[in-house]
């Protein structure tokens, strides 16, 4: 059994919430302890916005906590249920390598999803050890940071421990604990499994329970229900809108991936695009290009779809205005989507109002980036700052004619030049954490326990609004190669 203690100067402060719902849903189960943890990272300014002591966060009480060798007061471990649809298929899942300690309730009163992924074995483990790597587990600490720098809802990275043991994949590799914080762990997956093997009473304890935790101002309607698949919805088009405006790829948008409180979560093959192209696939299992980046919205689309079947039962007792109420809110998505797309759009081209042309001009953009194979992020990049010199693209006769509409475009508005940068700056970053430099950051770490290469990136890529000098080297492109980029779940 983990030993439990009570550490008081770290400021804990966790209750446990989901416990309260039907045993169903879960299983109390503490972590495995590792052998000899180290703390490798900490993000000291999460830390502190959850009201933790950082600096007693570094202590060895504090590291054992993220190893899941101790146990503070107030938590309460478990492992969830949930099923879902793994590119298409139906199969039931849960937590097979994560333990949630509870819900850190912060000064201000909001509640946050503490999660140990690479905790151990659980009862869903399936054929898998419980553990991670420790390159998995940094690249999900990367990536999750840099999108919250790029103002996209994401879940968090706290902190990665190694644990002193080596997993076994392909390779040998040292094992890793990161802390995940998130609004919540409840995923479309989860109403999936309550739909499929619970009863009745118990989908709608999920739903209020859900409804509680992030749309309480929606708990009240006439049909609340209704309003948590609206509202479900209505986070799912903004954050795929953002993902599309930054050329972010998820790489497996399965049900259980998608998170209800509309935060980015679960970062496994994940990749920023380079050159634009709305086939682009990263992931080594997405053979088919199923989550390709211009499929995205598609498919949250479908993942919602099957959200709102889960929620048939309790949208009308009649079956066919049930399904009549849940196919109306869905029709929503692509027009919400849209609407969210095109006005990050107009930002990233420094347009403040609404013209009907303005898709065409867009589209027209994204249609010469594509057939001279241009930078998606260096591109708007060179735009915001009149600097086109340097690329293919700028030079040929189609962008010399869509430079001439813009100019117009910008023309007719009543902001001046300098507002219109200045809106572009702000929505079109200057770097994204670029694939060769994830890469070149996890084999310093990996390989050769050199943290730094990572430490520095980081540091770029939490200001990647600031457009400043030291951020240039991490604006270029890789070099030239005939083997194309590939990404792996990492599990």
């Amino acid at each position: 059994m983990t030993a439990r203690k009570e550490i008081m100067e770290t400021g804990w402060n966790l209750d446990n919430s989901y416990a309260r719902l039907p045993k169903s849903f879960f299983t109390i189960l503490d972590p495995t302890p590792v052998r000899s943890p180290k703390l490798i990272i900490l993000n000291d300014s999460l830390a502190t916005s959850l009201g933790l002591n950082a600096q007693a966060l570094q202590s060895d009480d504090g590291v054992a906590v993220f190893a899941g060798n101790q146990i503070p007061e107030g938590a309460l471990p478990l492992t969830q249920a949930y099923a879902g649809h793994q590119f298409g298929h139906f199969t039931m899942l849960g937590d097979g390598r994560a333990i949630l300690l509870g819900e850190q309730i912060t000064p201000k009163g909001e509640r946050f999803d503490i999660q140990l992924k690479g905790s151990g074995r659980t009862p869903y483990s399936r054929r898998g050890d419980g553990r991670a790597a420790l390159g998995p587990m940094l690249r999900e600490y990367i990536i999750s940071e840099a999108m919250y720098a790029l103002g996209i809802p994401t879940t968090r990275s706290l902190a990665v421990v190694t644990t002193g043991e080596s997993v076994f994949r392909e390779t040998e590799l040292p094992g890793a604990i990161l802390t995940r914080v998130a609004a919540s762990h409840l995923r479309v997956g989860t109403f999936e499994y309550a739909s499929e093997w619970r009863t009745g009473d118990e989908l709608r304890k999920l739903a209020d329970y859900t409804l509680q935790r992030h749309f309480p101002e929606v708990g009240a309607d006439e049909n609340r229900y209704l309003s948590l698949l609206r509202e479900v919805i209505k986070r799912q088009a903004v954050l795929i809108a953002k993902w599309q405006l930054v050329g972010f790829i998820h790489g497996v948008m399965n049900t259980d991936n998608m998170a209800l409180s509309g935060e980015t979560i679960d970062y496994g093959p994940c990749a920023f695009m380079n050159e634009y192209d709305p086939a682009t696939v990263f992931s080594s299992i997405d053979t088919q290009g199923r989550y390709a980046y211009g499929n995205q919205p598609h498919i949250a689309a479908w993942n919602l779809a099957r959200f709102a079947e889960t929620l048939l039962p309790l949208l009308h007792g009649d079956q066919t205005q049930a399904i009549k109420l849940a196919q109306d809110a869905i029709s929503d998505f692509d027009e919400l989507y849209h609407r969210n797309w095109i006005a990050g759009m107009r930002a990233k081209l420094g347009i403040f109002n609404e013209e009907p042309e303005d898709e065409s001009l867009i589209k027209d953009l994204l249609s010469i980036m594509h057939k001279y194979r241009a930078d998606y992020t260096n591109t708007f990049r060179a735009l915001t700052f009149d600097k086109q010199s340097d690329m293919t693209l700028f030079g040929t006769t189609e962008f010399a004619q869509w430079n001439e509409r813009w100019q117009a475009r910008l023309g007719r508005q009543q902001e001046s030049k300098a507002s219109s940068q200045q809106l572009m700056s702000n929505n079109n970053p200057a770097l994204i954490p670029r694939n060769h430099r994830v890469e070149e950051a996890l084999e310093a770490a990996v390989k050769q326990g050199d943290y730094s290469v990572m430490e520095r990136l980081l540091d770029v890529l939490s200001k990647p609004y600031a457009h400043s000098p030291e951020q240039d080297d991490y604006t270029t492109l890789p070099a030239p190669s005939t083997c194309r980029y590939r990404t792996f779940c990492g599990t």
